[in-house]
């Protein structure tokens, strides 16, 4: 379906000794993690040098000042954050709403691909089975952002909270879980925005119908990790993404990793993300 942030990082070559936790290397590393999208770690180190080169310039750094790196697991993208290097993640928003308190992100920028700086999340099920959140007990709701389930379970937002007695399954075999839930069997799915724009063309849609939308929420997030990058570095490298775009070879960078352009945090939009992923009071 799409690949979100299918890599842009800056990873830098392991040096002989570790920095100390929570100080900055000379050396910084933007970490993208996109768990359940397709492409691996060596497909998408071209394209992100090519943007760690351009960012680095227009932030007029010293060459090698960023490396890029991009993981696609979620178990692979904490280790490498948990790096004394890692200064700097590009994540989509359910990774950064299930992890931003441990790994103590702070969001800066928001991403615009070509489908735009917000997406809207789809509960997909089969067609006159699911009329309320309690319908879906008993079943399993699968998601490509399944590793975040208070995410999952606010996604529907006005519509009602999935219940806490049904189970979560992450999932980057979407189709899969689509052409079973079409079957009759007990799954229903969350499709991000560009999941959900592709559900029209599948030949067993009129099997399926979308029972809840979220809100416009942001897609993705450029963040800090900590206080790994001091602010005044950190206010270079924010010129340099804003200036990126309008620099040809950053926008063909930029176009390597599908992304369009970086704009300020929706401060309101990225609000209401968080609420629907708090788990409710106990």
């Amino acid at each position: 379906m799409r690949a979100l942030l299918a890599a842009v990082c800056l990873l830098p070559a392991l040096a002989a000794s570790a920095p100390a936790p929570g100080r900055p290397a000379e050396r910084i590393a933007l970490v993208a993690c996109a768990p359940g999208y397709p492409g691996s770690t060596a497909e998408a180190q071209p394209s992100m040098d090519a943007l760690a080169e351009a960012l680095a310039r227009t932030a007029v750094w010293k060459p090698g000042a960023l490396a890029a790196v991009y993981e696609p697991t979620e178990k692979e993208g904490l280790e490498r954050l948990a790096r004394a290097d890692a200064a700097v993640a590009l994540v989509p928003l359910p990774f950064f709403l299930e992890h931003a308190g441990k790994l103590r992100l702070t969001a800066r920028l928001q991403i615009e691909q070509p489908g735009g700086l917000t997406e809207v999340w789809s509960l997909v099920a089969r067609k006159g089975r699911v009329a309320s959140p309690a319908a879906l007990a008993g079943f399993t709701v699968a998601s490509i952002a399944g590793y975040a389930p208070g995410f999952v379970r606010g996604a529907p937002g006005a519509w009602g909270r999935i219940p806490e007695g049904v189970r979560v399954a992450e999932t980057s075999q979407v189709l899969s879980a689509l052409r079973r839930a079409a079957a009759g069997e007990d799954v229903a799915v969350l499709l991000d925005g560009a999941q959900g724009a592709a559900l029209p063309t599948l030949p067993f849609a009129a099997d399926l119908e979308v029972v809840a939308r979220s809100a416009p929420l942001p897609a993705a997030l450029v963040t800090t990790v900590g206080s790994r990058l001091p602010a005044a570095r950190w206010r270079q490298l924010e010129r340099a993404f804003a200036a990126v775009p309008s620099d040809p070879e950053g926008a063909a960078a930029l176009a390597g990793v599908r992304m369009v352009r970086f704009a300020p945090v929706d401060a309101a939009a990225l609000a209401t993300a968080r609420r629907l992923a708090a788990e409710p009071s106990r």
